[in-house]
């Protein structure tokens, strides 16, 4: 176990040297949740032992909402990021996080007190600190950055699921349309496993055409998701990129946002926002249009390639 430790140290301090040495000791990051809180990151590379300080001094403060995010949130976002960042195969472990040195505000958005609300933190926060990571290190893209967190149900049973979007396009890739990103662990139910289980009806599954924004290397798509109850339901979804954009990189577009829409019985669509809870009611609907990944490079690079 020590073996393995120490090697991820190794792989991350030799990538932090090898990325101060060509873009400089000081790298720097910016983005924001939907409600406008900034999430910031600063990063101080030692080029000559490759440790790092990750310093997130000028996040908004801790909010009324839920998503609110621990430090353990932040930790696990920056240890993911770095071991996609290391270009060896390593199992991933705490030897990621031994080069860093953290600096998180106590009260901000990453550093709560112990009575704020924090359900939301893992699996939307955590996303955008993720995607503040990346950017900081030009890496690529940003991903859909939500986990778009649907439940429903009423007095006798609850489900629950997470609805996959568009990933972010890099330098060497296309983003993959229609998967979860960065925050994983979940696969949806089968549509005839859902219908046979559960009262709803699953009126439509599928990519949600050109969500992905356009590039050298195009964002991945997003997705369709529309559920109809057979009987009054209680429906919430919790979600993020509905106002702000996923970034696209390097000249490269922003991915689409997402909208979740209540589709009525006399056909009037209501914009429910990113986070909803009410009743769904005979004959309407829910519709999730999940966010597109940004887009790497600018499309006419595309268009005539070297």
């Amino acid at each position: 176990m020590t073996f393995i430790q120490d090697n991820a140290e190794i792989a991350v301090r030799e990538m932090l040297k090898d990325f101060a040495k060509t873009n400089g000791t000081t790298a720097k990051a910016v983005d924001y949740m939907d409600d406008g809180s900034p999430i910031c990151l600063t990063i101080e590379i030692d080029p000559d032992t490759g440790s790092a300080v990750f310093d997130f001094t000028g996040t908004g403060p801790q909010v009324l909402a839920n998503h609110n995010a621990p430090p353990a949130v932040t930790y696990s976002a920056v240890i993911y990021s770095l071991r996609s960042l290391v270009n060896q195969d390593i199992p991933l472990n705490q030897g990621c996080l031994a080069p860093i040195e953290f600096i998180i505000p106590k009260y901000t958005l990453l550093n709560p007190s112990s009575d704020a609300g924090v359900v939301g933190g893992n699996v939307l926060t955590s996303q955008r600190v993720v995607d503040v990571v990346l950017k900081a290190f030009s890496a690529c893209a940003a991903s859909q950055g939500c986990m778009n967190n649907l439940t429903f149900g009423d007095d006798n049973f609850g489900y629950y699921e997470t609805i996959a979007g568009g990933a972010g396009a890099g330098p060497t890739w296309v983003g993959k349309s229609g998967v979860h990103t960065h925050c994983t662990n979940t696969r949806i139910t089968d549509p005839e496993i859902l219908e046979r289980r559960y009262p709803v009806l699953l009126r439509e599954f599928a990519i949600r055409p050109n969500s992905g924004g356009a590039g050298k290397n195009r964002g991945g798509d997003g997705v369709i998701r529309e559920l109809e109850p057979l009987r009054e339901l209680t429906m919430s979804i919790l979600s993020e990129r509905r106002t702000l954009h996923p970034y696209g990189m390097a000249g490269g577009e922003d991915g689409a946002t997402g909208r979740n829409l209540l589709i009525k019985k006399n056909g009037i669509v209501v914009n429910m926002g990113g986070r909803c809870s009410g009743k769904l009611e005979l004959g309407e609907r829910l519709r999730i249009e999940t966010p597109g990944g940004g887009g790497y490079g600018t499309p006419e690079e595309k268009k005539n390639p070297e």
